[in-house]
């Protein structure tokens, strides 16, 4: 069993900066693929972004492309997501999501495709 535990999110000004990281605890040795998804009120579950263990290929969203980054420590089994230029259409509930599995770059933004979640963590982007 993997638990996943985001960091907290928080105000954000539009153009802000903003780190997330995600700590897993369990198993995380056997953890292949980590991503982060997000959830804005009213709309559906949206991937933002994926990262494999080995390779560590990456995989955005095209409206985050440029702005945020993603990262792995996978020593200590953290998950980071680096946010830059942030701007309102981000604020969202951030979610971090792991899978044992490693996915082409074409699978890693399914979210049926990750069998661990975090709890989430708030992001609002607000002047």
């Amino acid at each position: 069993q993997v638990e996943l535990v985001e960091s907290a999110g928080g105000l954000v000004q539009p153009g802000g900066s903003l780190r997330l990281s995600c700590e897993a605890s369990g198993r995380p040795s056997s953890i292949s693929t980590m991503a982060w998804f997000r959830q804005a009120p009213g709309k559906e579950r949206e991937f933002v972004a994926a990262i494999r263990r080995g390779d560590r290929k990456t995989s955005y969203l095209n409206s985050v492309k440029g702005r945020f980054t993603i990262s792995r420590d996978n020593v200590k089994g953290t998950l980071y997501l680096q946010m830059s230029n942030l701007g309102h259409e981000d604020t969202a509930v951030y979610y971090c999501a792991e899978t044992s599995r490693n996915w082409i770059l074409s699978a890693m933004s399914r979210a049926d495709g990750y069998d661990y979640w975090g709890q989430g963590t708030q992001v609002t982007v607000s002047s």
